[in-house]
């Protein structure tokens, strides 16, 4: 009875979460205290199930960037870019890439926070919605998060159960590894998105360089991507490393700024910067994901795929991969990842088959089908949460309209890959 109850609140929670874009912060914190009040979630357990590294991630990051943007470095980018493009379609598709390229390597969320700014200020220039520019940026990070093993949590996840390093990622056992499957991937969906973006031919012009005349944002901004790769092959570390890197260069700008201007106005000016709404909101969630988990939601969905697809080593894998799709375009990867991964190798070991085909399977549909929905992925509510800041509006159709074309084209040409090099 107890799953059945967290199942109808949780469903509810991401009803309204698409219904009410407004008060999707709200609406998770809401549901995260239900599950409190009516007992799903122990109180003690409130605090350990918010993943606060990312948190920290987030708010020290977009504090960088406010510091980035004043600077005024995304606008010299910007018309760096600008000058070796034909047009705005190509501008955006070079940034989407320039992003996953990026993201491969650092987090998502802080790659969208960084490269989302230069999107800004080309749609400012050239008098363009930067919604579509923006959204483009959040979906090609968030693919390409699969394609390393320090590309995004649920790489790590699998790195870490199946015993994998960080060059197993491009060739394992002699064949081409995630980081080749996901490149193919993002082939596929670029073309669908230049597609998608072909009445986006306005010429770009340059209207000269910007002026930039305080470097040291810029000097933190290449910092934090250095320092998180460096972070990220440290054998152990805290589970905050991360969000402390991307809070303490924060800091160190912030100080600088209030000693050069002589005053406390920096502080209040940059504390308004961070986005407590998406803060918000991905504390929420966090807790409404470890809720249905502890009422057994996501480990009853996991033994499905035991009783369906047992014996056929196609359907397994393909009712792995589809089914990672949709819930990940709905819940949080993480959690899922983690819970699958046990089954995954249960269901491996019974059929007397390598895992690796489904453990990939599994990486490729949680990981892209993140990208299905604007909740599916921190990346998503990251970016949507940028341009809330800027005075747009994105409504979920405006997302839809990019991400589902994105996530199948992404998906189907994965899924066929791993299947014939790991069938």
């Amino acid at each position: 009875m107890t799953m059945w109850i967290a199942l109808g609140i949780f469903v509810l929670t991401y009803v309204l979460l698409l219904s009410l874009p407004n008060y999707r912060s709200y609406v998770a914190l809401a549901s995260a205290a239900v599950f409190v009040i009516i007992g799903i979630m122990p109180v003690n357990l409130v605090f350990s199930s918010i993943d606060w590294n990312v948190l920290m991630m987030i708010a020290g990051t977009m504090g960088i960037v406010a510091l980035f943007i004043e600077s005024k470095m995304p606008n010299l980018l910007a018309d760096l870019l600008m000058g070796v493009v034909p047009n705005v379609k190509w501008a955006v598709i070079a940034l989407s890439l320039f992003s996953g390229i990026v993201s491969a390597f650092v987090d998502n969320v802080a790659t969208v926070l960084m490269v989302a700014p230069v999107a800004l200020a080309i749609a400012q220039k050239m008098k363009i919605s930067p919604i579509p520019v923006v959204i483009a940026i959040a979906v090609s990070s968030n693919l390409q998060g699969a394609a390393t093993l320090v590309g995004d949590t649920t790489s790590i996840l699998l790195g870490g159960y199946a015993g994998m390093n960080f060059m197993d990622f491009f060739f394992f056992h002699g064949k081409m590894g995630m980081f080749w499957v996901v490149q193919f991937g993002a082939l596929a969906a670029t073309v669908v998105l230049y597609f998608m973006l072909y009445k986006l031919n306005q010429p770009v012009e340059s209207m000269g360089r910007t002026k930039v005349e305080d470097y040291f944002p810029t000097v933190l901004m290449v910092g934090t991507v250095v320092l998180l790769i460096l972070a990220s092959f440290l054998p152990t570390k805290p589970d905050i490393t991360n969000g402390l890197i991307c809070v303490a260069l924060f800091l160190i700008g912030l100080v600088r700024r209030l000693i050069k201007e002589g005053n406390a106005a920096p502080l209040s000016r940059y504390m308004k910067e961070i986005d407590w709404q998406t803060l918000m909101l991905l504390a929420g969630l966090f807790v409404v994901v470890a809720s249905i988990r502890e009422a057994g939601v996501i480990d009853a969905i996991a033994q499905v795929f035991v009783k369906i697809g047992s014996g056929n080593v196609f359907l397994i894998y393909t009712l792995i991969v589809w089914v990672s799709v949709l819930l990940s375009a709905f819940i949080d990867n993480i959690p899922y990842v983690a819970t699958m991964l046990p089954v995954v190798s249960s269901i491996s070991l019974l059929m007397g088959v390598e895992p690796y085909l489904l453990y990939f399977g599994l990486l490729c549909g949680a990981t892209l089908g993140g990208n299905l929905t604007p909740i599916g992925a921190s990346a998503n509510i990251t970016g949507i949460g940028i341009l809330r800041k800027a005075g747009y509006d994105v409504k979920s159709s405006d997302f839809l309209k990019i991400g589902i074309p994105f996530t199948l084209a992404a998906v189907i040409t994965g899924y066929l890959i791993i299947w014939f090099l790991w069938a």
